[in-house]
């Protein structure tokens, strides 16, 4: 049974989304990209990896880089104190 989006953040996971510049099989010289997001857990990334090597396994079009950033959804939050107040009518 697959788990919810909630029960895996609440294990630690959070959304990594990469973007994958490739280049395309027929024109060598152009770059496409193609944008991948899923849970994942900080720091090893082992769904990111097992795609990046599915890719270069399956996919035709070369890598030429990835980039990708992370964020835990869920995560202490930030607070500040509000010393003033203004009003607007």
């Amino acid at each position: 049974m697959e788990q919810s989006e909630t029960e895996l953040m609440l294990k630690g996971y959070g959304l990594t989304t990469a973007e994958f510049f490739y280049h395309m099989p027929d024109y060598i010289h152009v770059l496409n990209t193609f944008i991948w997001q899923e849970y994942d857990l900080a720091p090893d990334h082992p769904k990111l990896f097992d795609f990046i090597e599915f890719w270069q396994r399956e996919i035709e079009g070369p890598l030429h880089s990835v980039r990708f950033t992370h964020r835990k959804m869920i995560a202490p939050g930030e607070w500040r104190n509000v010393v003033g107040e203004f009003r607007v009518n």
